[in-house]
């Protein structure tokens, strides 16, 4: 039997978005800090506020933008939410104080939010469904490339030209997510029956389907937020800073390396085979990280973490869309994504809190036992119910058959 086609126009476009969306997304990241300290006069406190509004302004906006975009349209939704990023990336430009960056970052943040949620629900509505696994695999690599490739020319801009020009670069980035979607079709699926009237009660804003998958994805992103936030101070402790710079380049190759394989296992053998060992990747990979003392095991720990962690996302949020209706993708992927970038925004301020304390070693290996902890906590809200889900199809196949 032929296989459905992935990679298709549609398909490539909306990846392409994503991919401009969260290069600059991670552009602004590492530079915002060093702006706001060189040229605004800032201090630590409100360096972190620049990074957490950001995250302030998507966390609330995406269980609403599930509800707008099965109510508005997956098109309409998009376009309204590249044209406040590209508002916003313009503006940085004229942010001279840092009131009007903050209230920009919040404003960006909500722009963001609506975007990649948009995204995500039409790669969801484009990828066939037998190769749903792999399909959202390699949409989550073009993140994953932005992730690498948005800090390096992020800090080789901040070098070596001005922060104007830096952020001219980012709002020609936004530019090309709004070029990469403007030929694509997108599948028109008609707006789904909210289940109450009432617009702010919690049926409306989380889709329940995906809940239990989100609350896995939110307890990972956790653990992800000790990397995200502390492996670059972490390094420098152990006077490893130049392996710093090459962690997130380790992490990227392997996890480009598994990605053909793991979302085609997915759809093959079932979600169990992949988390499983994903989880316990990145528990390992913590655990190194926790006694690295050269650049050798600094980086082999990106190995572990590059698989483990690379892999889940895009798995988890696999599954939280196929519980869900063609009508509730897009408040699926909002639900999961609100636990997800919940759990890295408490993550980064509760490990600083604890790392003060313990000291980042000591940190990570306690973050290896909880991301265990979590191996059961799969278990209980999702993995124990993939036999019996497989048996079911098996058993209506049967019947189908006779």
């Amino acid at each position: 039997m032929n296989k459905q086609p992935l990679w298709t126009k549609n398909f490539l476009g909306v990846s392409m978005s994503s991919f401009f969306l969260f290069l600059a997304f991670y552009l602004l990241i590492v530079t915002l800090p060093i702006y706001t300290m060189d040229q605004l006069g800032g201090n630590a406190a409100e360096i972190g506020l620049v990074v957490t509004i950001f995250l302030i302004g998507a966390v609330i906006i995406r269980p609403l933008s599930g509800i707008w975009i099965e109510r508005m349209g997956r098109r309409k939704m998009l376009a309204i939410a590249l044209a406040i990023v590209l508002v916003s990336t313009f503006f940085y430009i004229f942010s001279h104080s840092l009131t009007p960056l903050l209230f920009l970052r919040f404003f960006h943040g909500i722009g963001f939010g609506m975007a990649t949620t948009a995204t995500g629900t039409i790669v969801a509505d484009l990828v066939p469904e037998s190769r749903r696994g792999e399909g959202m695999g390699y949409y989550a690599t073009f993140m994953n490339l932005a992730m690498v490739i948005g800090p390096f020319l992020g800090l080789t801009l901040v070098q070596f030209t001005s922060f104007t020009n830096m952020f001219i670069v980012c709002t020609l980035l936004s530019v090309l997510a709004i070029i990469s979607v403007v030929f694509i079709s997108i599948p028109k699926i008609h707006p789904g029956e909210l289940v109450s009237k009432t617009f702010f009660s919690f049926k409306n804003l989380f889709e329940k389907s995906a809940l239990p998958i989100s609350i896995v994805g939110g307890m990972l992103a956790i653990a992800y937020a000790g990397i995200l936030s502390f492996v670059s101070v972490y390094a420098k402790e152990l006077d490893l800073l130049t392996a710093a710079s090459y962690f997130f380049v380790v992490y990227a190759v392997f996890l480009l390396a598994s990605r053909p394989f793991t979302g085609r296992w997915f759809d093959q053998y079932g979600e169990n085979f992949i988390i499983y060992p994903a989880i316990l990747s990145s528990a390992i990979g913590l655990m190194i990280l926790s006694q690295s003392t050269s650049t050798f095991t600094f980086l082999l720990s990106g190995v572990f973490i590059g698989i483990g962690f690379g892999t889940l996302t895009p798995a988890l949020q696999t599954i939280a869309i196929r519980g869900a209706s063609p009508t509730s993708r897009g408040m699926a992927t909002a639900t999961f994504f609100t636990f997800y970038d919940a759990g890295i925004g408490l993550g980064s301020y509760l490990l600083g809190i604890t790392a003060i304390s313990l000291g980042y070693a000591n940190l990570y290996l306690l973050l290896s036992f909880f991301i265990i902890g979590c191996l059961g906590l799969y278990f209980v809200l999702h993995g124990r119910f993939q036999n019996q889900k497989k048996q079911k199809e098996e058993l209506q196949h049967e019947i189908h058959v006779q």
